[in-house]
Formats: C-alpha cells, structure tokens, sequence
C-alpha cells in the first residue's frame, strides 16, 4: 500500500519557532501555518504553508540536520547544494520530466542554502512535491521498473559531475573488506558471549569471503569508475505520482557521497526484491522475487544504460549479493558487540536482521548466472 506523507499540529512553541524559520528563507508570500511530517527518523520535519497575492497556496519542507547522525552538517548541506544544483541545470538543459527531477534548495536570507535556528542546529528549506505518495514494499514489476528508472535517472544526470566535487560525509561506508575484518574482530573478542550461537552464519560468511573484494580489486586495477552515488536507494526514498504512479523523483540526498553505481544498484535489489520485513524471523517469508529483479535491470538501463562501463554492467547482477551480504555482516558484527549501532526493540533482533541479508545473498548467489545473462540481454539490445 502506498504512504501518505501524515501531519500533526504544532504546540505553539515548535510553531513560533517554524515560522522563525521559514521566514529566513526566499518564500514568496504570507507564512499561514506550520505543520510536523510524521515520517522518516532522523532529521526534524516540518511543513510550511504560505499564500500568494492571488489566494494561491504553496507549501514547503523545512528540515532540521541530525547533528547527532551527521557529524558535519556542513558537508551534508554543501553536498546536497552540489548534487541538487547540478541536476536542476542538467533538467533545465534536457527538459527532462517524470524520473528526473530533484529537490530544490531554497536560498536562505544570507544568500546560503542553509540557516541557523534560534535554538542551534541548521535548517534548510525544499520544495513540496504536490500529488505524490511512496511505497515501503515493491509490490508490481511497474513499482519495480520504475524505482529502478529513478535512480538509473538520477545516476545519468551526476554522471558528469566529478566525484571530487563532494565529500565522504560517512568513512569506508561500503568497504566490503573492512566489514569483514570488522566481523572477524568482533567474533575474536566475543563480548558478549554470542558467537557460539551464531556459527552457521559465520560459515556461511566465511564460504563467501572470496567474493568480499571483487568490487574492491577491479576499483584497484581502474576498471570501476568512481561516481557520485545516492547511497540510500530504497523504494521509499522514490516518489510515485499518485494519479499515473509513475516515478517523479528521488528524495532524501544526505547520504550522496563518491562511490560506486554497483552499491546504489545493488542495494536496490537487495530492498527492493525481497517482500519479507528486515527483522523477519521466518526465514521461508525472504523471497528472491527475480522479477522483481529483472523490472529494475530494464529501468535502470533505460535510463542510466548510457553511462554506465561495461565491466559495471556486467557485475550489477552481482551486486545485490554483496551489499545483502554487507548488510547481514554489519547486522551480525553489532549484534556481536551488544547492539551498539543499529537501534533494537527486542532481544536477537539485530541477529534476526542478518539471518534475513544472509538468506537473500544465498538466494541470489544461487540465481546470480541467469540473473547476469538477462542484465547483459537487456543491456545488448538497448
């Protein structure tokens, strides 16, 4: 089911303070009300409404950066600025629609596209994408098409844009090899006596351990380039027109970072073919839709087809077993240490989490030939 984005009222302190805020930014028109969005988890969200001359309303999303999450806002902010400017100009150039647009950032009153509220922190403004709705699960091939389109869109229009020109706002986030020495660290020091629970998924890790550095050794030997890349690609991070349910952009940019296309596309299928929920303790729930799969390989080469080296062509289908595969180590390491990283609600949570990610990277491993002879059939006849 899709997702309406819900709001609540403000308590007259947070409203006094939204519209403080609002009002620092280039907003045509008279400020009316200020609204809280109750979705996502980590920045502060506010919606705010203001009217034209003409009775018009228009509304706008006013963020308050998670300093706790994001150690250095700043980047993030110079980031977003880079990556969101470069696409509107890419836009305006193309004339591109559905698939290819962005956020916008709106200029505070200093001529930045950030400012400072009144009790710390950093806030920017966006526009509000009337009309849309997202979805947490992939549901039909077309969601899947047009997911995979989206950020195959989104990978086309910063392909020219250096990587050099933002900042690694997260270390080594998808260093597959560091991951591992992490895990193997964890099971070594053992603090919290639960390796001896674990050891089937140690060995299942182990088995794979060849496939840690594939990406790792062809970015050493040149023949990986080095890209800007989202970093967050789950269908929820895709807004759906909500008349056509076609894909009209790609929303939540603090994680963009230089990176590799595989770990964007490859998070993709892992979110993205899998209808089981992340914690999910029956494991016959986690399902490799293959699909699914092979909706977001014809979306993305669509899109992204024409920018995209042969050598990253050939290993998408790969892909999406590595980063299932990095995501049950990061699971598994935590819940090692005493879930210390990834917030839990109940005990083996986080080992719960990781059975899920190995199971789908066995499933995937098991598909992985016909899964890459249909990424290089759809790839031969674009």
């Amino acid at each position: 089911m899709p997702n309406r984005t819900t709001m609540q009222a403000l308590a007259p302190e947070t409203a006094s303070l939204v519209q403080s805020i609002a009002d620092q930014f280039a907003i045509e028109g008279e400020y009316l009300m200020g609204e809280e969005v109750q979705s996502g988890h980590i920045n502060s969200t506010y919606l705010a409404t203001y009217e034209l001359k003409d009775g018009e309303r228009r509304r706008y999303i006013l963020q308050r950066i998670n300093e706790k999450v994001f150690k250095d806002p700043l980047a993030v902010m110079r980031n977003v600025e880079c990556v969101t400017s470069h696409i509107n100009w890419k836009v305006l150039r193309k004339k591109r629609d559905l698939g290819g647009q962005t956020l916008s950032l709106y200029p505070h009153k200093t001529g930045r596209f950030y400012g400072y509220g009144q009790g710390g922190g950093i806030w920017r403004c966006y526009n509000y994408f009337e009309g849309c709705q997202t979805y947490d699960v992939v549901e039909t091939t077309r969601q899947a098409y047009e997911a995979g389109h989206a950020f195959g869109a989104f990978q086309d229009l910063v392909s020219d844009l250096p990587p050099g020109e933002i900042v690694e706002t997260i270390p080594d986030f998808h260093h597959t090899r560091k991951r591992f020495e992490g895990l193997m660290q964890a099971v070594e020091e053992d603090c919290h006596g639960r390796v001896a629970g674990v050891q089937s998924e140690l060995d299942f890790i182990g088995s794979n351990e060849d496939v840690v550095d594939r990406l790792l050794d062809l970015v050493e030997k040149e023949l990986l380039p080095l890209r800007i890349t989202h970093n967050d690609t789950k269908i929820n991070n895709v807004l759906f027109d909500q008349e056509t349910d076609e894909a009209v952009c790609v929303i939540d940019l603090d994680t963009v970072m230089p990176g590799l296309s595989l770990y964007d596309f490859g998070d993709l299928v892992r979110t993205a073919t899998n209808p089981a929920a992340e914690d999910e303790r029956d494991l016959t729930k986690v399902n490799f839709r293959i699909r699914i799969f092979e909706s977001l390989v014809e979306g993305y080469l669509a899109s992204a087809g024409p920018v995209l080296t042969d050598e990253e062509v050939s290993q998408m289908a790969f892909s999406g077993r590595l980063i299932s595969l990095e995501l049950g180590m990061r699971f598994l390491t935590d819940h090692l240490n005493g879930d210390k990283y990834f917030r839990v609600t109940r005990e083996g949570q986080n080992l719960d989490r990781a059975r899920t990610q190995l199971s789908l990277a066995r499933q995937i491993a098991e598909s992985e030939e016909k899964m890459k002879a249909y990424v290089l059939q759809v790839a031969k006849a674009r």
